[in-house]
């Protein structure tokens, strides 16, 4: 076991990244923005996903690391804006307190009879917590579409909001392999009909979220 003092690395990471960005240091990282490390984010956050999926030890590690360095950059670009900056520490804080927050059942006594209860109070708490009185409120509408639909589809049925969607009628049995197949048999059909199955995808995400919302004004 390492005899390094637990964290030490991560204060190491900070005053790394505190040298890039300061005079002196790296001008291609000084001149990093929020906006201009999206891309980033979304690809080591995907090769991090190839690397569980693969069930490669080191790479997770890495890749991992790749991760955790993005949140670093972007908390230590936090740090420079003029009239509302936040630092690292400001950003680990915020989420201590969420984490002690969404689990009463660990961190207040609360009984709770098992993982759905769970689940259920902390989408309660988190509906508490922003103020959202609607379905749609706090989706992230920038994701693919796959998630977003589904997303849309598990918070219709939390907030109990009808929503017109058919499902798929197979005679097989749905697993994760016969789901799989017939997502893409859609996709091909999609291809074959020179229709991009995202575009289609995003234009069924808003009609729900539109249905929803009719739903929720009645």
């Amino acid at each position: 076991m390492s005899e390094r003092i637990f964290g030490s690395e991560l204060l190491r990471l900070v005053e790394v990244m505190d040298r890039l960005r300061s005079p002196g240091g790296c001008a291609w990282d000084a001149e990093q923005t929020h906006e201009s490390l999206i891309k980033y984010l979304l690809e080591e956050s995907y090769e991090f996903i190839d690397a569980i999926e693969t069930d490669d030890r080191a790479g997770m590690r890495e890749e991992l690391g790749d991760v955790l360095l993005q949140v670093y950059f972007h908390s230590r670009i936090a740090q420079d804006h003029p009239t509302e900056p936040f630092t690292i520490d400001d950003v680990a804080g915020a989420i201590a307190d969420k984490l002690i927050g969404r689990h009463p059942h660990v961190f207040a006594g609360l009984e709770v009879s098992g993982t759905e209860e769970i689940i259920e109070n902390w989408e309660a708490i988190k509906a508490k917590e922003k103020g959202r009185t609607s379905a749609v409120d706090g989706v992230a509408m920038s994701q693919p579409a796959l998630p977003l639909v589904a997303k849309l589809i598990y918070r219709a049925d939390k907030y109990g909001t009808p929503i017109n969607v058919a499902e798929y009628i197979s005679d097989q049995p749905a697993t994760e392999e016969s789901v799989g197949a017939a997502l893409a048999s859609v996709i091909a059909w999609a291809y074959k009909h020179e229709i991009d199955p995202e575009l289609a995808l995003r234009a069924q995400a808003r009609a729900i979220i539109k249905e929803i919302t009719s739903a929720e004004e009645l």
